[in-house]
């Protein structure tokens, strides 16, 4: 070989050796390794959201049903939020998903409708004591109270018709459907925990009017993180009271209740969520509709993340969706400025199997005339 060729060769493997050591160590993190003595501590779980209950998604190991929950694990809190429209598919899930309920801060109920709460049943039978947050209503199936003067009197009639013999108790309670459970129920906008806010809406559309509806307000370094069950108040209107606990809304997900809305009713949607309120991060599912996830996608383009049964979506800032195979199709080149690149867009990018998998293939393609005699 030629002092030139020899040159030439050597500039090529050092250009190979860079390559691959760049590309080892974007990739470092995310292979697994055991804790040795000399290890850092484990990082803090991520703040993340598991879906464990809709009717759409990617996951062989669990069962699809209409109705919605979701593990919200997020500044050193783990919520359940919903539990589903069937307490068998719910614990059936659950367990796919290796989720543990027994230890939970609390749980939020966001509204009454069976395909949301349907699976309590399950919960209480491995968490007795857990706190649930629900809506607070008159005659509402988690229970609820009036003053004893709501009623009006008649001072003629004789004690034994009159209620309670004429001396009605100053609050009259009233039996929800899990009397042993720890049920602490919601009327208004609550902070239930540092950060941590219930937003309190009541619908007024036909078919839902008077409906109450919980609404989960997290405050994030990042912005606010807004889960959201199905949206009956609108979740514009949702929307609008996030805003007064922080301007900034980092992620929204949840059911947004446009499943049967006419295309104008979720354009106009669509763009408030985008243009007005500004948001980061957007994961529908539920009752948001097929329309819906359509035109959202539209909209937000890489900044929409699936969010079907079994997803686990980050709610870290870096929060990117995991490649596609347009963005296989960018590692196609040789420059490893291209990969950096996306991987600066893109960090999630890292952990899947076509930025792996075209790494590979290029860092073979560049052996091999490296290798030529």
């Amino acid at each position: 070989m030629s002092q030139i060729s020899g040159h030439k060769a050597l500039a090529h493997l050092t250009r190979l050796f860079c390559l691959g050591l760049s590309i080892a160590l974007l990739l470092g993190g995310c292979v697994s390794r055991p804790l040795s003595e000399t290890s850092t501590p484990a990082e803090p779980s991520p703040a993340q959201i598991t879906i464990l209950y809709d009717a759409f998604g990617r996951s062989e190991a669990m069962q699809k049903d209409w109705g919605y929950a979701a593990l919200v694990e997020v500044s050193g809190k783990r919520i359940l939020f919903d539990t589903g429209n069937d307490p068998g598919v719910f614990a059936h899930n659950v367990r796919a998903a290796g989720v543990d309920l027994t230890n939970l801060d609390f749980v939020v109920m966001s509204h009454r409708h069976g395909d949301h709460m349907a699976g309590l049943n399950y919960l209480l039978s491995v968490n007795p004591k857990v706190k649930i947050y629900a809506p607070k209503e008159v005659f509402g199936v988690f229970g609820g109270s009036l003053p004893g003067s709501f009623y009006r009197r008649d001072e003629t009639l004789s004690a034994e018709s009159r209620y309670y013999d004429g001396q009605a108790p100053e609050l009259m309670r009233f039996g929800n459907a899990w009397p042993q459970a720890n049920l602490a129920l919601v009327d208004q906008t609550t902070e239930v925990a540092p950060g941590v806010t219930l937003i309190a809406l009541v619908s007024d559309a036909p078919g839902t009017r008077e409906l109450k509806e919980l609404s989960l307000a997290i405050n994030t370094p990042q912005g606010l993180v807004l889960v959201v069950g199905c949206s009956h108040p609108g979740i514009q209107a949702i929307l609008t009271e996030a805003v007064k606990i922080n301007p900034h809304i980092h992620f929204v997900a949840g059911g947004f209740h446009l499943v049967v809305a006419a295309d104008a009713v979720i354009d106009k949607v669509s763009t408030a969520l985008f243009e007005t309120f500004k948001v980061d991060w957007i994961a529908p599912g539920h009752c948001t509709g097929e329309p819906t996830f359509t035109a959202l996608r539209k909209l937000f383009g890489q900044h929409y993340l699936y969010a079907g049964l079994g997803t686990v979506l980050s709610l870290d800032q870096r929060n990117q969706p995991a490649a596609q195979p347009s963005d296989a199709a960018e590692l196609a080149g040789d420059d490893l400025s291209g990969y950096l690149e996306l991987a600066r867009r893109s960090p999630d990018v890292l952990n899947t199997a076509p930025f792996a998998i075209a790494a590979m293939q290029h860092m073979s393609s560049l052996l091999k005339p490296a290798l030529v005699p």
